[in-house]
């Protein structure tokens, strides 16, 4: 959508909107998308993989944040609310800044009704994104976890596709059970 298009949305009005919103919205080259809640178990994992990282990571630098907080993507002119969003960079450091803009490692917990876009818009907008080095994709109803890493050339690839044992996040060096995961959870 061009700027002059009557419906397009700027992306500071549409952080002005989202600090008084009593619903989360994503956003995209002007378009505004609301956000749907989640079950019982996206929430558990959710839950589950901060709860681990956030400890894991203090005093590293490095800090985890969980689905309050949006990640810009400047090159896509996108904002979205990942499940869990990893920064190591200074630049992410003040506090009273509303969205990361260099995170390293970004989670995604799928819901079926948000996976595919996971999976393939948002997955090529968080792409472009220089200072991510890790995609996560969890899903919410079986016990898989999929993770994509850029490469030194530029190039993801899926280099684990886990039901089993542990996940290797290596942008944080830090290795997760799937069990931990999967805690508190119906999936088994």
């Amino acid at each position: 959508m061009l700027a002059t298009d009557p419906l397009y949305i700027s992306p500071e009005d549409y952080l002005a909107g989202e600090e008084i919103s009593p619903v989360r919205h994503e956003y995209r080259s002007g378009e505004v998308f609301a956000m749907t809640g989640g079950t019982r178990n996206h929430h558990a994992i959710t839950g589950n993989l901060y709860l681990i990282l956030g400890n894991h990571l203090r005093g590293t630098g490095c800090r985890a944040f969980v689905e309050g907080m949006k990640t810009r993507v400047e090159s896509k002119n996108a904002f979205y609310y990942p499940d869990i969003v990893v920064p190591c960079d200074d630049r992410d450091r003040p506090s009273d800044e509303l969205y990361i803009n260099h995170p390293c490692l970004i989670i995604e917990v799928l819901s079926p009704s948000t996976a595919n876009f996971d999976r393939t818009i948002k997955f090529a907008d968080y792409r472009t994104i220089p200072s991510l080095t890790e995609y996560v994709l969890v899903s919410s109803d079986s016990r898989q976890v999929q993770i994509f890493r850029r490469d030194e050339d530029d190039n993801w690839t899926l280099n684990a596709d886990a039901t089993t044992g542990n996940v290797i996040l290596g942008s944080v060096d830090r290795a997760i059970a799937m069990d931990d995961i999967y805690e508190d959870t119906d999936i088994v």
